[in-house]
């Protein structure tokens, strides 16, 4: 009788590939972060004004809206790797620019630029389904996804380093060279998928979500100072319903849409997507908080008057909490259920904010809200594409992950929105000069606590899936192949 044979350990391809995607993750999650501390210096830098520095985040949100369901579809279609290099060489020519000029034209063109690599993500996230052996895949979505929150925690501190001590222009050329070593990575370690959608790339489709996209985050991100009943404001969002409504009944009747609306709709689909959107604001809520009441001076009675760095490094340990939960997501969710994992993470995000309502006065209680909050987002992360990939056909991956990327880009503009709103209404005078009220910060808690009580909801409403078998990504590529489209590569390809 012979013995049984070992399962085969990992192969070294298959760490490579995910060390690399997920530090191209790093990479572009750092970029749209970056320059947030530098913000406040811009109009004394470039002579700008300051509505035209606050489109060096707008703009990234705009591009990076538009190009995440775009090219994930372009990836589904012709190539994820060939698109992921070409997203990654979008970011390396944006940082340049940024790099050598102090114009806030070109800036805005570089950040425009920066923003379109949003698209990184999920066009990992589709590589690691084709390419991984079906044990790794879960723990390496998980990872991948929470690239985008590991970076924004990281990449705040080291800008605010930066910018406190060296040429503002240097955070830039750093980008050009990571983006340059991510392109080097990929082009030696990742293969392309051989995995395809067939049909032709729908042109009209793509502009119609576009369209509607710009409408709404435009409105949605300069509704304050334009007004939130202003003619610009209320015109825009009539605009994105009308180009909605026709976008939706073209893709309705095209033969290969951008986005498979009657995929879109199904309840397992359309509730993960709107829980994303819910986790997006309640994620967002952490960060635009954190770093702005830390620094808050000292006259206001609860303020700490912490530099920037300090505030930046308030989120560190979140970002670290972020790298090691992504692996317990995954064992969650594959003993589980992604849709377990969800829910936990809702719960642990609203309880965060709970911390956080009733310790704002210390450094070291700050930094445990946040973090808790941060733990909250990690395992929602990784849960999030598990329960996408579960319900969208193995040729339409890129395009169903973007547009869950998507959701939740969205979720954090009409966060920013909000938590502007609260704290430019809910002031007080402190010292000769207006800041927001204690109460301001806790009213911003709540609200972010009660998006997440809603995700929660919204979760326990997801239909009932059958628990997670590694064979299912095997399954997925021999439907794949009898539709007519190549299989992805097994184990230790």
């Amino acid at each position: 009788m012979s013995a049984a044979t070992p399962a085969p350990a990992p192969a070294p391809h298959a760490r490579f590939l995910v060390a690399v995607l997920a530090f191209c993750g790093v990479v572009v999650a750092v970029m749209q972060t970056l320059v947030v501390p530098l913000l406040p210096h811009i109009p004394q830098l470039t002579g700008a004004t300051p509505t035209a520095a606050s489109w060096l985040v707008t703009v990234t949100l705009l591009t990076g809206a538009v190009c995440t369901p775009v090219l994930g579809r372009v990836g589904d279609m012709y190539g994820k790797r060939r698109v992921l290099l070409a997203s990654l060489g979008v970011l390396v020519a944006g940082s340049v620019l940024c790099a050598i000029s102090s114009q806030i034209a070109v800036l805005i063109a570089g950040r425009a630029l920066q923003g379109a690599a949003l698209a990184v993500v999920p066009l990992g996230i589709s590589i690691m389904r084709d390419e991984l052996p079906p044990v790794r895949v879960l723990p390496s979505i998980g990872l991948m996804s929470s690239t985008l929150g590991i970076g924004a925690a990281i990449g705040l501190p080291v800008a605010a380093l930066v910018v406190e001590h060296y040429d503002w222009h240097t955070m830039f050329w750093a980008s050009a060279g990571l983006g340059l070593l991510d392109l080097v990575l990929v082009l030696l370690v990742v293969p392309e998928s051989p995995v395809r959608s067939r049909g032709r790339f729908d042109a009209p489709g793509a502009l119609g979500l576009s369209a509607a996209l710009v409408s709404l985050l435009l409105a949605v991100t300069q509704g304050g100072s334009w007004g939130w009943t202003s003619v610009r404001t209320l015109g825009l969002l009539v605009l994105a319903v009308l180009i909605g409504l026709v976008w939706g009944a073209y893709e309705l009747r095209t033969t290969s849409p951008m986005v498979d609306l009657r995929v879109s709709s199904k309840p397992a689909v359309l509730l993960t997507n709107i829980a994303a959107l819910l986790i997006g604001f309640a994620f967002y809520a952490n960060s635009l908080s954190t770093a702005q009441m830390v620094q808050e001076p000292k006259s206001t009675g609860y303020g700490l008057g912490a530099s920037i760095v300090v505030s930046g490094l308030c989120l560190l340990p979140g970002g670290l909490s972020m790298v090691a939960l992504s692996p317990v997501s995954a064992r969650i969710s594959a003993k589980y259920g992604p849709k377990t994992a969800l829910a936990l993470a809702a719960a642990i995000l609203a309880a965060g904010y709970v911390v956080r309502f009733f310790t704002s006065h210390h450094l070291w209680t700050i930094i445990l809200g946040a973090t808790v909050v941060s733990a909250g987002t990690a395992i929602a992360y990784s849960a999030l594409p598990a329960l996408v990939m579960r319900a969208v056909p193995v040729t339409e991956t890129g395009a169903a992950n973007g547009l869950n990327t998507l959701m939740r880009s969205v979720g954090q503009a009409f966060c920013s929105a909000v938590v502007a709103a609260v704290l430019a209404n809910v002031t007080f005078r402190a010292a000769g000069r207006t800041a927001p009220t204690l109460h301001a910060y806790l009213l911003v808690f709540l609200i972010a606590a009660g998006a997440a009580l809603l995700a929660l909801a919204v979760t326990l409403c997801l239909p009932r899936q059958r628990p997670a078998a590694t064979g299912s990504v095997g399954r997925d590529r021999a439907r794949a192949t009898t539709a007519g489209v190549r299989p992805g590569r097994q184990e230790g390809a």
